[in-house]
């Protein structure tokens, strides 16, 4: 069994700060590209970054300049640094991992629980 688990999220003030973790746990053999979305209230979910196992990083246009994705490879964990942040980031942040569990050929996107992000103008 593989499962995410984040932390992070919260209330901050426009142009504050925070930092997302989602880590990933269970039976893997290996993880591939991880990175996260969000979901704005009455928005569909988005794309805001990811990243490969070789750490090659691709952002939303949106986020650019003010995000920072990385990775622990050995924790086999994703973080999400967010600076600058907008009122219009506010919403529930979802990471999710493409992982090759043990004893299986299939490398399915797992997801986490998702985090609520609230930027207060």
């Amino acid at each position: 069994q593989v499962q995410l688990v984040e932390s992070g999220g919260g209330l901050v003030q426009a142009g504050g700060s925070l930092r997302l973790s989602c880590a990933a746990s269970g039976s893997i053999f290996s993880v591939n590209a991880m990175g996260w979305y969000r979901q704005g209230p009455g928005k569909q979910r988005e794309l805001v970054a990811t990243i490969t196992s070789g750490g090659s990083t691709n952002y939303a246009d949106s986020v650019k300049g003010r995000f920072t994705i990385s990775r622990d490879n050995a924790k086999n964990t994703v973080y999400l640094q967010m600076n600058s942040l907008k009122p219009e980031d506010t919403g529930v942040y979802y990471c999710y991992a493409n992982i090759l569990p043990l004893l299986t050929t299939l490398s399915p996107n797992y997801w986490g629980q998702g985090t609520q992000v609230t930027v207060s103008s």
